[in-house]
């Protein structure tokens, strides 16, 4: 693996901070997943935020909200209707996600990864709290590794080879190059045909040039990009060629869902800029 794409692995972490105390913010998350840090990017961007929603119509926390309740919308009725028991939770960051469903559903394991230093975090966290249990556990993955103790077969070998599974990342996959995610998607794709059925959700930003607030997105991203000491990449030119996309991953089935789909409380007088592609393989 390149330099580059191991310094791409560090980028990630401040943004986790940032939406830990959105989703606390928003009721979603107890006390505990915040953090100083957190809090102090949150005020510092508040400013931001509030003239670019005056100025343009854009909240970045409706966003954030948007997604992270149409993939909660997914994960349930995965749960409750196709019998998926086991979730694996990929670039976990600060999420409440898996402490919030594996209290509603007492028969879910629930298997949360991040990259080792941010996988030791939220493990005490959890273990603070008395969260951890057989059932809802910690890891360490980096998913730009292809091989080694911190790669996709390790995350999974302790799973149920006979039980679907549902795999999430949020937040994460604009943050890599075009040809950098599609190796992880090809790898991921791989690693979930061994299931008898296999799910993966996941936000994605797509390079919507029509959009009627273009030029302001992409002046949101720059902010975001410096912010993260990374960049941020918007893919694919529309939900054909995101389908197309992931198809040739190895995904066999490809939805590609609007928030606005969802609930009338997310919809915006403007289209919904955030899309969350259900990708199975059956």
């Amino acid at each position: 693996m390149s330099r580059a794409a191991r310094l791409d692995s560090a980028h990630i972490t401040p943004s986790a901070h940032y939406t830990g105390y959105v989703w606390y913010r928003h009721h979603l998350a107890d006390e505990s997943f915040v953090t100083p840090f957190g809090r102090l990017a949150h005020a510092a961007l508040a400013p931001v935020n509030w003239g670019a929603r005056l100025a343009f119509g854009l909240d970045v926390e409706r966003f954030l909200l948007q997604r992270h309740l149409l993939i909660d919308a997914l994960l349930r009725q995965a749960i409750e209707q196709h019998g998926v028991r086991q979730v694996v939770e990929i670039a976990c960051g600060l999420s409440p996600r898996g402490r919030r469903f594996c209290s509603r559903y007492p028969d879910l394991r629930y298997l949360e990864a991040d990259l080792p230093h941010m996988a030791a975090r939220k493990r005490l966290l959890l273990h603070e709290e008395g969260w951890l249990d057989a059932r809802h556990q910690v890891r360490p993955v980096d998913i730009l590794v292809e091989q080694g103790g911190n790669d996709l077969q390790a995350l999974f070998s302790g799973l149920d080879r006979e039980a679907p599974v549902l795999v999430i990342t949020e937040g994460l996959v604009n943050y890599f190059a075009l040809p950098v995610i599609e190796s992880f998607w090809t790898r991921l794709a791989a690693q979930l045909r061994v299931f008898p059925s296999a799910t993966y959700l996941t936000d994605l930003y797509p390079d919507l040039r029509e959009h009627p607030r273009y030029r302001q997105l992409r002046w949101g991203i720059d902010i975001v990009g410096r912010l993260t000491r990374g960049r941020y990449y918007l893919h694919y030119a529309g939900e054909q060629a995101m389908v197309e996309g992931f198809g040739g991953c190895g995904f066999t089935e490809v939805r590609v869902h609007d928030p606005q789909e969802l609930d009338a409380a997310l919809r915006d007088a403007w289209p919904a800029l955030v899309r969350v592609v259900e990708a199975r393989i059956l």
